[in-house]
C-alpha cells in the first residue's frame, strides 16, 4: 500500500517512521521525502498485511495520512519521445513494437521524475 504522509511542525521533529516500524514490525519503504523544519511529506510503501496496524500507529502520532490509489497518467500531449523511459527508476514506461511509449502504472512509486522531464507536460498524477 502506498501512503502519502504529511507532518506538521510538531510531528516533523519526531522519529515517527522508526517508531512505527518498531511498534508494528513493518518494513516501511520511503519512496519520496520532502522534509523541512516546519513541515514534511513522505510517500511510503507499507506491506498490505501490516497496513491497518501502521495506519493506526501513525494516526495516534498525529500524522495526516492519505492512501495513494491512483498512479501516473498521461494525456493526449504525449509525443512518444521516450524521455520518461530513460528517467524512470522502476521501468514504468517502455517502447512497444511500434516505438510508442506504453506504461505499467502499477510499477509507479510516485517519484515524479518523469513528470519533470516530460517536454509536453503529458504526464501527471491524478487527484
Amino acid at each position: 500500500m502506498l501512503l502519502l504522509l504529511r507532518f506538521d511542525a510538531k510531528t516533523v521533529r519526531e522519529p515517527i517512521i522508526s517508531l512505527t516500524a518498531i511498534k508494528t514490525g513493518a518494513l516501511i519503504n520511503i519512496l519520496k521525502a520532502d522534509v523541512g523544519a516546519r513541515k514534511g511529506e513522505l510517500i511510503v510503501e507499507v506491506p498490505e498485511d501490516k497496513a491497518k496496524e501502521v495506519l493506526e500507529v501513525l494516526k495516534k502520532m498525529g500524522v495526516d495520512i492519505q492512501e495513494i490509489t491512483k498512479s501516473i497518467a498521461r494525456n493526449d500531449n504525449c509525443v512518444h519521445c521516450g524521455a520518461c523511459v530513460s528517467i524512470c527508476p522502476t521501468e514504468v514506461f517502455y517502447l512497444n513494437g511500434e516505438n510508442k511509449v506504453e506504461l505499467r502504472a502499477e510499477k509507479c512509486i510516485h517519484c515524479g521524475a518523469c513528470v519533470k522531464v516530460c517536454p509536453t507536460m503529458a504526464l501527471y498524477f491524478p487527484i
